[in-house]
């Protein structure tokens, strides 16, 4: 990529947009914007100045066609955004997360975006593979200086470029970008608490692996000790590889995608063969509850973990009655002293709001119960804003 320059451009802000700026909040939306000076382009730098004052208060990437005009890199008076600022930011964010990697594990996210002050930006770690992902063109002019800091920040030989479906493409960048080192084969091997998993970093969904549930799918492996366990909306099989570990006599795997089931499969035979423990069942998961239930099969263990019910505020209703649903159909199935593990990763759904709808549907089921824990992200997920906490998981023992 040739170098770019970034412009400064002045930029002043409504009184309400102050008010966040000065909050800590790391978005600043179109309407918080009063003026800028300048054309500007995705990845300008946006200093904002005080309204009364006439001082820096601020410095974040401009995007002016998107509805989050500005990402705050800094509040509080200037900064240069240089290789130093960038440097700093992921010697911090690597500092925070090393207590994990002591822990047999070397897939992990080393830079969460906005929670670790750098928005729009979400690195993953895949064994000696990093894969960085833009949630903004706005990072597109500083990826020369980024992915070489993130190489020695996380000691990796490789990095390749993922791109999230807002951002388009540019010359010789586009998703699965090989930007440095070599990858012969797409799909890396990493660990997790000493188990393998296969992660597309090129063409897999996200970066390639969801590795926000690892403390969960761990937390399920210590529960399954002599179960049967289902794990429901499986899709690569985390929770169904951990149980199996955790020494479960069977696990059914269930998921509407037979793609998603293939990669579950191939999961559990890198670290235990072909197991016949395992079982792969494909479909709808509210109809094969439905005739999970006719069969009056049980689970010592059942896990509930729906992709996201709601990306927007006006979906958060339907997804509170899809949760609702879904968990009324997993109680039952769960045998008397087993286990329900009912998760949320939908950030519009409140933790209070989606807790609030579990315990209600346990009441209403009629039968006694206690709660065992809730849990919310694991240490290299951590939460710098309020929208960036979004996953929260619920276990009820059931009597």
């Amino acid at each position: 990529m040739p170098p770019v320059s970034p412009a400064r451009l002045a930029t002043r802000l409504t009184p309400q947009g102050e008010r966040i700026l000065r909050s800590g909040h790391p978005w600043l939306f179109d309407g918080a914007v009063e003026s800028v000076k300048g054309e500007g382009v995705a990845g300008d730098l946006a200093i904002v100045f005080d309204r009364k004052k006439d001082r820096c208060i601020g410095v974040g990437l401009y995007d002016p066609n998107s509805p989050i005009r500005i990402r705050v890199l800094h509040a509080g008076g200037p900064a240069k955004i240089e290789e130093a600022f960038f440097a700093e930011r992921l010697k911090a964010a690597r500092q925070l997360r090393l207590p994990l990697l002591k822990l047999n594990t070397d897939g992990y996210r080393l830079v969460h975006g906005e929670n670790d002050g750098l928005p729009g930006l979400v690195v993953d770690i895949y064994a000696g593979v990093a894969v960085i992902k833009l949630y903004t063109p706005a990072w597109f002019p500083y990826l020369e200086v980024i992915f070489p800091l993130v190489m020695r920040t996380a000691k990796v030989n490789t990095a390749v470029l993922r791109l999230a479906r807002v951002v388009s493409p540019r010359e010789g960048f586009e998703d699965g970008t090989l930007l440095a080192g070599e990858l012969p084969d797409p799909e890396i091997t990493f660990r997790e608490h000493n188990l393998r998993f296969y992660a597309n970093v090129r063409e897999g969904h996200k970066t390639g692996f969801f590795l926000d549930h690892r403390h969960n799918r761990k937390r399920v492996g210590e529960l399954a000790e002599g179960q049967d366990v289902l794990d429901v909306f499986s899709y690569a099989g985390g929770f169904s590889v951990h149980a199996l570990a955790g020494g479960a006599y069977r696990v059914v795997s269930l998921d509407i995608s037979g793609p998603a089931l293939e990669v579950a499969r191939r999961n559990v035979a890198l670290n235990f063969g072909e197991d016949p423990r395992h079982e792969i069942l494909e479909g709808d998961a509210f109809q094969e509850l439905e005739q999970i239930a006719r069969r009056r099969e049980e689970f010592g263990v059942v896990i509930v973990d729906p992709p996201s019910f709601a990306k927007r505020e006006k979906e958060v209703r339907g997804a509170l009655d899809a949760y609702r649903r879904i968990n009324t159909l997993a109680v039952p199935l769960v045998r008397p002293g087993g286990t329900l593990v009912a998760a949320s990763c939908s950030a519009r759904v409140t933790a209070e709001d989606f807790f609030a709808t579990v315990e209600r549907v346990v009441k209403k089921s009629g039968r006694s119960y206690q709660l065992l824990e809730k849990t919310y992200h694991d240490v290299d997920h951590p939460i710098g804003f309020a929208e960036g906490a979004y996953l929260k998981t619920v276990y009820y023992r059931l009597d």
